[in-house]
């Protein structure tokens, strides 16, 4: 897990650096930056509107009584699309933008719900209740 998450922390950055020197050489670093301003802007905006639209629908199931499992994995993946999106670069205004669209954050979600149901029956995560 560190080997990997050493790999994410310097191999992205490598390659949004190289992206984005690449880029600057075909359009001009002007214009580089301003795309980048672009989606970081569009992307947050797009971030607050799907998370405002989590959030009611979370507000809604709990006024009802039921658990709002997925819609907190989607407030999650909206959190992370955020700060992945408001990172500057390409790769990962791309990264951000897929997790804000519905389909891919429905998959996602649905491996996240089947990683946990895996923990809890290997007993990897326990549960408590307190009175």
């Amino acid at each position: 897990m560190l080997i990997k998450l050493f790999l994410a922390f310097t191999l992205i950055p490598v390659a949004e650096i190289y992206l984005l020197i690449t880029l600057g050489g075909y359009i001009g670093a002007m214009h580089t930056v301003g795309l980048v301003v672009l989606t970081a802007l569009t992307g947050a905006y797009l971030a607050r509107l799907q998370g405002m639209i989590t959030m009611f629908r979370i507000r809604e199931a709990v006024q009802n009584g039921v658990m709002p499992s997925g819609d907190l994995i989607d407030a999650f993946l909206i959190f992370a699309a955020g700060i992945v999106l408001l990172t500057p670069g390409f790769i990962t205004d791309i990264a951000g933008i897929l997790l804000l669209v519905p389909v891919v954050r429905h998959y996602l979600r649905d491996l996240v719900i089947k990683k946990i149901n895996h923990m809890i029956s290997r007993r990897h995560i326990e549960f408590r209740q307190y009175p």
